[in-house]
C-alpha cells in the first residue's frame, strides 16, 4: 500500500471524490473527527485529576486550597494542568459548535 501522506490537494481531491464527499466536507468532517478525538482526551485527564483530589471542578479545587485541605505545593502542577485542560475543552467546544 502507498502512503497517501503528505497530503496534497490533489489526493485531498481524489479521497473526496472516492467518499462522495466535496473537498470541505471531507475537511470539516475529519477535522470535527479530530476535534471529538481530542476533547475526549481532553476529558479522560481531566477526570483522572478530578478524581484524585474527589474534586468537581477547579472552583472545587481552589476551595480545597483556601480551607488549607490540600497543600499547594503538592498539587499546584495539577492544579494549573487542570486549569489548562478546562480552558482547552471550552475551546475546542466551541469549534465545534460552530463547525456541526
Amino acid at each position: 500500500m502507498t502512503s497517501i501522506f503528505p497530503l496534497s490537494n490533489e489526493k485531498i481531491k481524489v479521497i473526496a471524490k472516492e467518499l462522495g464527499l466535496s473537498e470541505d466536507e471531507l475537511m470539516k468532517q475529519s477535522l470535527v473527527t479530530f476535534l471529538e478525538r481530542k476533547l475526549k482526551e481532553i476529558k479522560a485527564e481531566i477526570y483522572k485529576i478530578m478524581n484524585k483530589y474527589m474534586i468537581s471542578s477547579i472552583e472545587d479545587f481552589e476551595r480545597l486550597y483556601e480551607k488549607v485541605k490540600i497543600e499547594e505545593k503538592d498539587s499546584f502542577e495539577d492544579f494549573k494542568r487542570l486549569d489548562h485542560l478546562e480552558f482547552k475543552k471550552e475551546e475546542i467546544d466551541k469549534i465545534l459548535k460552530e463547525l456541526k
